[in-house]
Protein backbone atom coordinates (compact mmCIF):
# COMPACT_ATOMS: atom_id res chain seq x y z
CA UNK A 1 0.00 0.00 0.00
CA UNK A 2 3.26 2.59 0.97
CA UNK A 3 4.33 1.58 -2.59
CA UNK A 4 1.58 2.37 -4.28
CA UNK A 5 0.84 5.29 -2.61
CA UNK A 6 4.12 6.76 -3.04
CA UNK A 7 3.98 5.65 -7.15
CA UNK A 8 0.52 7.91 -6.95
CA UNK A 9 1.70 10.34 -5.54
CA UNK A 10 4.96 10.29 -8.06
CA UNK A 11 3.29 10.07 -11.34
CA UNK A 12 1.77 13.45 -11.34
CA UNK A 13 4.70 15.14 -10.19
CA UNK A 14 7.26 13.19 -12.40
CA UNK A 15 5.30 13.24 -16.08
CA UNK A 16 4.14 16.76 -15.24
CA UNK A 17 7.74 18.14 -14.66
CA UNK A 18 9.23 16.12 -17.46
CA UNK A 19 6.32 16.99 -20.14
CA UNK A 20 7.13 20.86 -18.95
CA UNK A 21 11.02 20.62 -18.45
CA UNK A 22 10.70 19.16 -22.40
CA UNK A 23 8.23 22.38 -23.38
CA UNK A 24 10.59 24.65 -21.99
CA UNK A 25 13.90 23.02 -22.81
CA UNK A 26 13.63 20.48 -25.31
CA UNK A 27 12.26 16.81 -26.00
CA UNK A 28 16.03 15.62 -24.67
CA UNK A 29 16.20 17.32 -21.26
CA UNK A 30 12.51 15.63 -20.61
CA UNK A 31 14.16 12.04 -21.37
CA UNK A 32 17.58 12.85 -19.81
CA UNK A 33 15.02 13.53 -16.58
CA UNK A 34 13.13 10.14 -16.60
CA UNK A 35 16.74 8.53 -16.85
CA UNK A 36 16.74 8.89 -13.07
CA UNK A 37 15.59 5.98 -10.97
CA UNK A 38 12.70 7.54 -10.03
CA UNK A 39 10.10 4.59 -10.22
CA UNK A 40 12.61 1.72 -9.45
CA UNK A 41 14.20 3.58 -6.89
CA UNK A 42 11.38 3.91 -4.62
CA UNK A 43 10.62 0.01 -5.22
CA UNK A 44 13.92 -1.02 -3.70
CA UNK A 45 13.61 1.83 -0.76
CA UNK A 46 10.23 -0.16 0.29
CA UNK A 47 11.55 -3.50 -0.67
CA UNK A 48 14.32 -3.08 1.42
CA UNK A 49 12.10 -1.63 4.14
CA UNK A 50 9.99 -4.43 3.66
CA UNK A 51 12.30 -7.96 3.63
CA UNK A 52 15.49 -6.62 4.45
CA UNK A 53 18.88 -6.24 2.50
CA UNK A 54 19.37 -9.41 1.01
CA UNK A 55 15.99 -9.28 -0.49
CA UNK A 56 16.82 -6.28 -1.47
CA UNK A 57 20.09 -7.18 -3.10
CA UNK A 58 18.60 -9.20 -5.72
CA UNK A 59 15.90 -6.30 -6.38
CA UNK A 60 19.20 -4.64 -7.34
CA UNK A 61 20.45 -6.89 -9.71
CA UNK A 62 17.11 -7.65 -11.49
CA UNK A 63 17.12 -3.36 -11.43
CA UNK A 64 20.49 -2.91 -13.12
CA UNK A 65 19.57 -5.70 -15.37
CA UNK A 66 16.70 -3.76 -16.60
CA UNK A 67 19.23 -1.38 -18.23
CA UNK A 68 19.38 -3.86 -21.42
CA UNK A 69 16.09 -3.91 -22.47
CA UNK A 70 15.50 0.07 -21.94
CA UNK A 71 18.38 0.15 -24.17
CA UNK A 72 16.85 -2.08 -26.66
CA UNK A 73 13.27 -0.33 -26.37
CA UNK A 74 15.25 2.97 -27.43
CA UNK A 75 17.12 1.88 -30.24
CA UNK A 76 14.07 0.30 -31.05
CA UNK A 77 11.98 2.46 -31.18
CA UNK A 78 13.78 5.03 -32.41
CA UNK A 79 14.35 3.26 -35.88
CA UNK A 80 10.77 2.38 -36.20
CA UNK A 81 9.71 6.12 -36.03
CA UNK A 82 11.26 6.80 -39.55
CA UNK A 83 8.83 4.28 -41.27
CA UNK A 84 5.62 3.70 -38.92
CA UNK A 85 3.45 6.12 -36.47
CA UNK A 86 3.44 6.13 -33.42
CA UNK A 87 1.37 2.92 -32.32
CA UNK A 88 3.06 1.34 -34.20
CA UNK A 89 6.53 2.32 -33.04
CA UNK A 90 5.11 2.15 -29.56
CA UNK A 91 3.73 -1.58 -29.65
CA UNK A 92 6.96 -2.70 -31.21
CA UNK A 93 9.25 -1.09 -29.53
CA UNK A 94 7.57 -2.68 -25.84
CA UNK A 95 7.32 -6.08 -27.81
CA UNK A 96 11.22 -5.98 -27.93
CA UNK A 97 11.79 -4.30 -24.03
CA UNK A 98 9.62 -7.45 -23.09
CA UNK A 99 11.53 -10.01 -24.99
CA UNK A 100 14.79 -8.81 -23.87
CA UNK A 101 13.77 -8.20 -20.08
CA UNK A 102 12.78 -12.05 -20.50
CA UNK A 103 15.34 -13.35 -21.12
CA UNK A 104 17.57 -11.24 -18.43
CA UNK A 105 14.97 -12.73 -16.05
CA UNK A 106 17.22 -15.76 -16.62
CA UNK A 107 20.50 -14.52 -17.06
CA UNK A 108 22.48 -13.48 -13.08
CA UNK A 109 25.68 -11.47 -13.20
CA UNK A 110 27.37 -10.59 -10.54
CA UNK A 111 27.40 -7.22 -9.68
CA UNK A 112 30.38 -5.34 -11.26
CA UNK A 113 30.28 -7.06 -14.63
CA UNK A 114 26.45 -6.26 -14.74
CA UNK A 115 27.08 -2.49 -14.26
CA UNK A 116 30.34 -2.66 -16.88
CA UNK A 117 28.13 -4.58 -19.26
CA UNK A 118 24.97 -2.21 -19.01
CA UNK A 119 27.62 0.97 -19.12
CA UNK A 120 29.07 -0.52 -22.61
CA UNK A 121 24.91 -1.23 -23.58
CA UNK A 122 23.76 2.26 -22.77
CA UNK A 123 27.36 3.43 -24.70
CA UNK A 124 26.51 1.50 -27.73
CA UNK A 125 23.03 2.90 -27.59
CA UNK A 126 23.95 5.99 -27.93
CA UNK A 127 26.31 5.46 -30.57
CA UNK A 128 23.07 3.33 -32.71
CA UNK A 129 20.70 6.06 -31.50
CA UNK A 130 19.91 7.85 -35.46
CA UNK A 131 20.02 11.61 -35.86
CA UNK A 132 16.60 13.49 -37.02
CA UNK A 133 15.12 16.90 -36.70
CA UNK A 134 12.27 17.77 -35.60
CA UNK A 135 9.45 18.48 -37.60
CA UNK A 136 8.09 21.86 -37.03
CA UNK A 137 5.38 22.25 -39.64
CA UNK A 138 2.21 21.22 -40.10
CA UNK A 139 1.64 19.71 -37.02
CA UNK A 140 -0.94 20.22 -34.39
CA UNK A 141 0.25 22.17 -31.04
CA UNK A 142 -0.06 20.46 -27.51
CA UNK A 143 -3.40 21.40 -26.25
CA UNK A 144 -4.62 22.04 -22.18
CA UNK A 145 -5.79 18.43 -22.30
CA UNK A 146 -2.17 16.98 -23.24
CA UNK A 147 -0.48 16.61 -19.99
CA UNK A 148 -3.50 15.95 -18.22
CA UNK A 149 -3.88 12.52 -20.59
CA UNK A 150 -0.11 11.65 -20.30
CA UNK A 151 -0.75 11.73 -16.65
CA UNK A 152 -3.87 9.25 -16.79
CA UNK A 153 -2.19 7.41 -19.21
CA UNK A 154 1.02 7.01 -16.68
CA UNK A 155 -1.23 6.41 -13.61
CA UNK A 156 -3.06 3.66 -14.92
CA UNK A 157 0.16 1.65 -15.42
CA UNK A 158 1.92 2.11 -12.57
CA UNK A 159 -1.71 0.92 -10.77
CA UNK A 160 -1.37 -2.26 -13.24
CA UNK A 161 2.48 -2.91 -11.87
CA UNK A 162 1.54 -2.42 -8.27
CA UNK A 163 -0.90 -4.91 -8.40
CA UNK A 164 1.38 -7.92 -9.63
CA UNK A 165 4.64 -6.50 -8.10
CA UNK A 166 4.23 -7.80 -4.85
CA UNK A 167 4.01 -11.53 -6.42
CA UNK A 168 6.58 -12.02 -8.43
CA UNK A 169 9.72 -12.24 -6.77
CA UNK A 170 12.30 -9.46 -5.39
CA UNK A 171 14.30 -10.30 -9.04
CA UNK A 172 11.44 -9.85 -11.62
CA UNK A 173 9.90 -6.86 -9.00
CA UNK A 174 13.54 -5.17 -10.14
CA UNK A 175 13.30 -5.57 -13.59
CA UNK A 176 9.46 -4.34 -14.13
CA UNK A 177 10.10 -1.46 -12.43
CA UNK A 178 12.08 -0.68 -14.98
CA UNK A 179 8.89 -0.77 -17.54
CA UNK A 180 9.79 2.29 -19.46
CA UNK A 181 6.24 4.15 -18.36
CA UNK A 182 7.09 7.43 -18.63
CA UNK A 183 9.33 7.09 -21.65
CA UNK A 184 6.36 5.11 -23.63
CA UNK A 185 4.02 8.72 -22.67
CA UNK A 186 6.51 11.55 -23.29
CA UNK A 187 8.35 9.50 -26.52
CA UNK A 188 4.89 8.97 -28.37
CA UNK A 189 3.38 12.27 -27.38
CA UNK A 190 6.76 14.13 -28.79
CA UNK A 191 6.60 11.49 -31.90
CA UNK A 192 2.88 13.01 -32.50
CA UNK A 193 3.58 16.19 -32.24
CA UNK A 194 7.31 16.59 -33.53
CA UNK A 195 7.73 13.70 -35.78
CA UNK A 196 10.55 11.02 -35.50
CA UNK A 197 12.99 14.09 -34.40
CA UNK A 198 10.90 14.49 -31.07
CA UNK A 199 11.17 11.12 -30.31
CA UNK A 200 14.53 10.36 -31.25
CA UNK A 201 15.71 13.62 -28.44
CA UNK A 202 13.36 11.89 -26.26
CA UNK A 203 15.00 8.77 -26.51
CA UNK A 204 18.94 10.11 -26.64
CA UNK A 205 18.30 11.83 -23.53
CA UNK A 206 16.96 8.60 -22.02
CA UNK A 207 20.37 7.01 -22.49
CA UNK A 208 22.29 10.12 -21.31
CA UNK A 209 20.21 9.91 -18.38
CA UNK A 210 20.42 5.88 -18.11
CA UNK A 211 24.26 6.44 -16.66
CA UNK A 212 22.70 8.18 -13.09
CA UNK A 213 20.60 5.07 -13.07
CA UNK A 214 23.87 2.64 -13.33
CA UNK A 215 25.66 4.80 -10.66
CA UNK A 216 22.67 4.59 -8.52
CA UNK A 217 22.75 1.19 -8.46
CA UNK A 218 26.11 -0.02 -8.05
CA UNK A 219 26.11 2.18 -5.16
CA UNK A 220 22.99 0.77 -3.65
CA UNK A 221 24.45 -2.76 -4.31
CA UNK A 222 27.33 -2.38 -2.78
CA UNK A 223 26.06 -0.86 -0.08
CA UNK A 224 23.08 -2.07 0.66
CA UNK A 225 23.99 -5.28 2.70
CA UNK A 226 26.89 -3.81 4.70
CA UNK A 227 25.03 -0.33 6.11
CA UNK A 228 21.76 0.91 6.96
CA UNK A 229 19.38 1.50 4.13
CA UNK A 230 19.34 5.05 4.97
CA UNK A 231 22.85 5.62 4.64
CA UNK A 232 22.80 3.12 1.39
CA UNK A 233 19.86 5.11 -0.53
CA UNK A 234 21.62 8.23 0.68
CA UNK A 235 24.88 7.34 -0.92
CA UNK A 236 23.07 5.81 -4.08
CA UNK A 237 20.93 9.19 -4.52
CA UNK A 238 23.66 11.50 -4.62
CA UNK A 239 26.23 9.40 -6.88
CA UNK A 240 23.07 9.40 -9.31
CA UNK A 241 22.47 13.23 -8.87
CA UNK A 242 26.41 13.65 -9.32
CA UNK A 243 26.79 11.38 -12.36
CA UNK A 244 23.24 12.93 -13.56
CA UNK A 245 24.68 16.88 -13.72
CA UNK A 246 27.72 15.57 -15.52
CA UNK A 247 25.59 13.54 -18.07
CA UNK A 248 23.61 16.62 -18.87
CA UNK A 249 26.56 18.72 -20.09
CA UNK A 250 27.49 16.10 -22.29
CA UNK A 251 24.08 16.37 -23.57
CA UNK A 252 23.86 19.43 -23.99
CA UNK A 253 26.93 19.28 -25.97
CA UNK A 254 26.11 16.51 -28.19
CA UNK A 255 22.31 18.82 -28.77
Amino acid sequence: MNILALKLILAPVIIGSASLAGRRWGPAVSGWLIGLPLTSGPVAFFVALAHGGVFAESTVLGTLSGGFPLVAFTLSYAWLAFRFPWQVATVGSLMVFAAVAIVMQNVILPLWPLFGLVVLAILLGIRLMPIAAITKTGLPKPGPWDIPARILIGTSFILLLTGIAPFVGARLTGLLSTIPLYTVILTAFAHRLQGPGGAVNVLRGLLFGLFGFAGFYIVLGLLIGWTGIGVSFAAASLTALAVQGTSLLVLKLKT
